[in-house]
């Protein structure tokens, strides 16, 4: 039997944290496909499948960094947790912020979990280990990608 793969949306403008990130995802045991938007604007395109993105698989998991150029992770948040047809994809915040305000901004507006990037490869490999473990093996995320129309 084959299952299909996670589709997994990293919004972040940093090329070091996604190329990171999606190093320790390809370690995954659990066969996964990471899509990279550098910024909230180009992410909503994504989402919405509009122009180049036409056809594209929803993501099962969002991960979101905050500060960001033209639409930062607060406005993304909002946009996303407001619209119907994408409102129930996860949103894990994965941002270098550790500050009470942003935590409670980024729960305020429904993400769905928020993680301080670490510092170090090797604790950034734990970080996206139990992300992945958690989100990808332990919570029963929906299986229709597809937009309603």
């Amino acid at each position: 039997m084959t299952t299909r793969p996670i589709e997994i949306l990293f919004v972040d403008d940093d090329p070091i944290d996604v190329r990171l990130t999606t190093e320790q995802l390809a370690k995954s045991k659990l066969h996964n496909r990471v899509a990279w938007a550098k910024d909230g604007i180009e992410a909503l395109a994504y989402l919405r499948q509009e122009g180049e993105y036409a056809g594209v698989s929803r993501p099962d998991l969002i991960l979101l960094d905050l500060n960001m150029p033209r639409m930062d992770g607060y406005q993304f948040l909002t946009e996303v947790k407001s619209d119907q047809e994408l409102s129930s994809i996860p949103i894990v915040v994965l941002t270098t912020s550790d500050e009470e305000a942003d935590i409670l901004q980024s729960y305020r507006l429904h993400a769905n979990a928020f993680v301080t990037k670490p510092v170090g490869l090797t604790e950034m490999g734990k970080v996206v280990g139990a992300i992945e473990g958690f989100w990808l093996e332990v919570v029963r995320l929906p299986l229709d990608r597809r937009p309603e129309r």
